[in-house]
């Protein structure tokens, strides 16, 4: 698979990073965002346009815009090679908001999206358009890649046999981490878990003890919403949608399900969890709680180490100075114990609407968010005004506040389709950290740290990366969708019910959602994955290969 799927990326990631990026030309950046009369339409014309999404996550600075239009925005109408119109699609309701979209026929021309559950049922609708012809007829920056890495192709390619999907090549590391107070540890003479029993102690003596001495009961011993319960639904093997390898099948995971709800069920029920957690849909209180110092053990994304330094080690520092954290492992469970998720080594990120009127203009885009320029740009800013580069040497921000207001609100997300790994190992996750200030010095520690946790004879939930899980006939991908917020891993109702309900165990529940996806005909999509796994799981990207890809590029880095 190794051989077959990611040819020569080892050398591809040795590649010199170029260094000829400049600020956009303030006089002019507005002509590429909007086309007018006379001659700007004449320059709209020739450059061609589209529509395109991007994901609103409601943090842009207020001083920089709005999410669709911001210096990043016209930086590209302004470097890029054709005018481009952005679609703000809210992060966290993406499906809804682009379902509305298609239905009142204003869908945009490009969409990126991560979520295969949202975009394969668009695919079977008709709803996408086939982009072989375009990368034939217009492109070369893509055209290229794909021939590098066939991967893609295989990762993109529809049911049907066509390829539906852009995609991207990315640094593959543990994309969670664990993180504990040790201060609190400390202060409790408490080690470090290593069973999610020991972690359920500890969170009972971070809620029961006062760790941090101020006298009151106000301190949660664990957060357990968004980001953090879909941790601890890993921790125990699973993620959506809910399979998992056992004796070399791929089954159900029923009992892994049940299992993390019991625990669940232990923390709620003790008051060790806000009670409220299910109301915080998109973390924003319990990232707030654990900033604050009121939250003891805490999970996170932690695939890009200087977004976790800026928006969330800094912060910590700042509001309780005092306090310590480090990164884990995931400890030992019931079921088993499982590493963390890692980042999706080939990642969909981009399809084009079928009523698309201009292929070829969002084809020439698509060349250029795939391109160096672009991704240099999104990673270290304007050359001269947020960075500089020396022959030889990784640029260098020299401007780190300026660069955090001006793109840190939006790089990761303008740069969907950017394979910034490819370019050399000034693009790797820890090079932006500077290793002479001591608060980047222990981030790129613990990240660092957070990979040598990686144990190659443990699984990850599921047996591959769930962008990567192979694509259900539409029939029984509806039922698979029509059943996830009732039996769903994480937030399914009926284990939501066990975890809330004090007379409600999670063995009942796990007879009540068997008894659901059964009505429903599950055990049709059990079979089919079950059968795919057995005859075809050769075909799609695995965890193994997923290990392959990361070894491969911690020896780039000499690691």
């Amino acid at each position: 698979m190794k051989r077959v799927l990611f040819p020569m990326l080892a050398t591809a990631a040795l590649i010199t990073a170029a260094v000829g990026c400049s600020a956009p030309k303030e006089a002019s950046t507005e002509a590429g965002a909007k086309a007018g009369t006379g001659a700007e339409a004449l320059k709209s014309a020739k450059r061609g346009a589209l529509t395109a999404t991007i994901y609103d996550r409601g943090n842009i600075p207020s001083s920089e815009g709005t999410i669709e239009n911001n210096k990043i925005t016209k930086w590209i109408n302004e470097a890029g090679p054709v005018d481009v119109k952005f679609i703000p699609v809210p992060r966290t309701q993406s499906e809804q908001k682009l379902n509305t979209l298609f239905a009142g026929g204003g869908a945009p021309d490009l969409i990126l999206e991560y979520a295969p559950q949202i975009k394969n049922p668009l695919i079977d609708q008709k709803q996408l358009r086939p982009i072989d012809d375009m990368i034939d007829k217009y492109s070369t920056e893509y055209k290229a890649l794909l021939l590098k890495y066939p991967a893609l192709k295989k990762a993109g390619t529809g049911a049907d046999g066509k390829l539906y999907q852009f995609g991207r090549i990315n640094e593959t590391i543990p994309q969670r981490g664990l993180f504990i107070r040790t201060d609190w540890l400390k202060k409790l003479n408490l080690e470090i878990p290593k069973t999610t029993e020991e972690l359920y102690q500890v969170a009972k003596a971070f809620t029961e003890q006062d760790p941090d001495g101020n006298g009151k009961k106000d301190t949660y011993g664990i957060a357990m919403s968004y980001s953090s319960g879909a941790v601890l639904d890993e921790m125990f093997g699973v993620t959506y949608p809910g399979f998992i390898v056992q004796n070399n099948e791929l089954i159900h995971g029923w009992d892994n399900i049940k299992a993390v709800t019991q625990f669940k069920k232990q923390l709620y029920s003790e008051g060790l969890v806000d009670k409220d957690y299910l109301n915080d849909k998109n973390g924003s209180k319990a990232k707030q709680d654990f900033l604050n110092g009121k939250i003891g053990i805490y999970m996170e994304q932690f695939n890009v180490p200087f977004v976790f330094y800026n928006d969330y080690y800094l912060n910590l520092k700042k509001n309780v100075p005092n306090a310590e954290i480090t990164v884990i492992p995931y400890p030992k469970t019931p079921v088993g114990q499982f590493n963390s998720i890692f980042v999706n080594p080939v990642q969909m990120t981009g399809v084009v609407n079928a009523q698309a009127k201009d292929p070829e203009a969002v084809m020439k885009y698509v060349d250029f968010a795939s391109s160096e320029k672009f991704m240099k740009t999104m990673y270290y800013g304007f050359e001269g005004v947020h960075s500089k580069s020396e022959p030889g040497k990784c640029p260098l921000v020299t401007d780190l506040d300026k660069w955090k207001t001006e793109f840190n609100f939006g790089a990761g997300d303008f740069a969907m389709l950017a394979s910034p790994t490819l370019a050399g190992k000034c693009y790797f996750g820890t090079e932006k950290l500077d290793a002479q200030d001591p608060a980047q010095d222990q981030v790129k520690k613990m990240f660092e740290m957070n990979s040598t946790f990686v144990n190659f004879d443990l699984p990850v939930a599921g047996p591959t990366h769930a962008e990567q899980m192979p694509q259900l006939p539409k029939e029984l991908q509806l039922i698979l969708t029509n059943t996830t917020k009732q039996v769903g891993v994480g937030e399914g109702d009926i284990w939501v019910k066990a975890i809330l309900t004090p007379n409600y165990s999670a063995e009942q529940a796990k007879q009540d959602a068997l008894a659901a996806w059964e009505k429903a005909g599950g055990k049709q999509v059990d079979d089919w994955y079950k059968s795919f796994y057995a005859k075809d799981k050769d075909k799609i990207i695995l965890t193994k290969d997923i290990y392959e890809i990361f070894k491969e590029q911690r020896a780039v880095q000499k690691k």
